[in-house]
């Protein structure tokens, strides 16, 4: 709320305020002044922390792809452990392609925000290795080859093959056209894809 920032991490805050915005309204909303003026502090004091949009959208760019990796970790958690080696790679690779396409619809916002064009790369001094989505997923591939479900030759860009397959899937589902089709349907096209990821594998 506007004027509600007194004392503590400005910094924090202004950042708090810019992820509030993106949840709202994608990227384009996430503007320096708006931010400064929900927090109810001067454009000097906002300025000492974000010296202009791009460091703010940057900011809240890897919030949102750090929250993603945290969604794919946690479905990774709830992968069955004792269950064979071979079906549990597959099960885990599945479940980060699950929840990044869950992340997606539940958060369209901030998933908008994350893959937004101009802003700084998601490097690994931005978003620690095991929150970035492209780590967890390359982590899951590892698993494949290590068990002896994928062969070394194979591997050479299944990663971002896949990861294209999901947030192309994502993005269709969100601003494309699959935005209309009912939940049900979205289970569906979604469970589909992942099918046929997981066949190409085998």
């Amino acid at each position: 709320m506007a004027g509600s920032y007194h004392h503590g991490n400005l910094r924090q805050a202004l950042l708090e305020y810019g992820v509030e915005l993106a949840k709202a309204g994608g990227p384009d909303a996430v503007v320096l002044r708006d931010v400064q003026r929900l927090a109810g502090v001067s454009n000097s004091a906002a300025y000492r922390h974000y010296s202009d949009r791009q460091a703010l959208l940057g900011a809240v760019q890897a919030y949102g792809m750090t929250r993603l990796g945290e969604a794919m970790v946690a479905s990774l958690a709830r992968v069955r452990a004792r269950q064979p080696l071979r079906r549990r790679a597959l099960a885990r690779l599945r479940a980060t392609g699950q929840a990044y396409i869950d992340f997606a619809l539940a958060e369209p916002g901030l998933f908008r925000t994350a893959f937004a064009p101009g802003g700084p790369a998601i490097t690994d001094d931005v978003v620690a290795p095991d929150r970035h989505p492209f780590h967890i997923l390359q982590g899951c591939i590892d698993d494949l080859v290590s068990t002896g479900v994928l062969t070394a030759s194979r591997r050479d860009g299944l990663d971002e093959a896949a990861w294209a397959a999901v947030h192309g899937l994502a993005t269709l589902l969100l601003d494309g056209p699959l935005s209309d089709v009912t939940a049900d349907r979205r289970a569906l096209i979604t469970e589909r894809l992942l099918d046929v990821v997981a066949d190409g594998i085998n």
